[in-house]
């Protein structure tokens, strides 16, 4: 269930995938999202504690996203998803 502070991170995704297509990421970063397991818990972290050194380059929603991204495992799996799918379009 998801809280109702938490922003719905999907809506970030298109222009994640538009971003990795433009640094030709995108299956490395499906590929290092599906290998990263439990380790993405402490990425997750990484971005809560570094928001205040991101948000001149990341928007405080777009790191809020990312971050809900990778400490919940079915959001990463169907972000894997939307990558892989998109790849295939």
């Amino acid at each position: 269930m998801q809280s109702r502070d938490v922003p719905s991170p999907r809506k970030e995704w298109v222009r994640w995938v538009e971003a990795l297509d433009k640094w030709g990421l995108r299956d490395f970063t499906a590929w290092v999202l599906e290998a990263a397991g439990p380790l993405s818990l402490l990425g997750a972290q990484f971005l809560y504690m570094g928001q205040p050194f991101l948000r001149p380059l990341v928007s405080a929603d777009g790191i809020g996203a990312l971050a809900h991204v990778l400490e919940d495992h079915e959001e990463r799996l169907a972000f894997v998803g939307f990558l892989r799918e998109a790849v295939q379009s």
